[in-house]
């Protein structure tokens, strides 16, 4: 297989553009905006010169993973910890993963807090750190360290709760400094630090 022109270093990962290699974006949501996460993950993989499967892990679709060279998991936080399905799927395919050196989306509405430069410097360190604390949570539930890692704020989609996951979200929306009014939604993620995320993912030749 012929690499075309240029090879670029990335913070110690090696992105190779013009080779021609498969990727795998696995996702866990409840409300939908990480299967847009996902889907973004996809579309930048994709114009770096890959093919890429997109795989909602709430199916149980077959995976043939000598197929892909280089993977991407996200899944989104609810009362603390990541998806439920997500932690048994990264539990029964870590040492794949661990191969692909997947990198790995978590996807929180504490990361809003951590993020927002309205908020004093004690409140958003103590976001961070519950940042931070959920995915360790993360690690020690599935026994996976990801090559490499970025909390990505979610969303508030109060319009897709129901009444009481919508009182719950209300709740922990306030705690977290995070808007409280339920007549429409909100997103708070920060695009384009997923697209660098990407272009520092390793893509490899297959």
């Amino acid at each position: 297989m012929t690499i075309r022109a240029r090879v670029r270093v990335a913070e110690g990962m090696l992105l190779a553009e013009g080779i021609e290699m498969r990727a795998a974006v696995f996702f866990a949501t409840r409300e939908s905006h990480t299967g847009r996460i996902a889907a973004r993950i996809a579309t930048d993989l994709r114009a770096h010169g890959a093919e890429v499967d997109v795989f909602d892990v709430r199916t149980d679709t077959p995976l043939e993973w000598s197929r892909y060279a280089a993977a991407c998991v996200a899944a989104s936080v609810h009362a603390g910890h990541h998806e439920p399905e997500m932690i048994a799927f990264v539990r029964r395919y870590r040492a794949e993963l661990d191969r692909l050196s997947a990198g790995f989306v978590s996807v929180t509405l504490s990361e809003a807090g951590a993020e927002d430069p309205t908020r004093s410097s004690a409140e958003r360190e103590r976001a961070a750190a519950d940042v931070r604390r959920m995915i360790d949570v993360f690690v020690t539930d599935t026994g996976w360290r990801p090559a490499r890692c970025l909390p990505v704020a979610g969303a508030l989609a109060y319009s897709k709760y129901n009444f009481f996951v919508r009182f719950i979200m209300k709740r922990i929306a306030r705690k977290a400094g995070a808007p409280t009014d339920t007549s429409r939604d909100y997103e708070f993620t920060n695009w384009q630090a997923l697209d660098r995320f990407v272009e520092q993912l390793a893509v490899k030749t297959p």
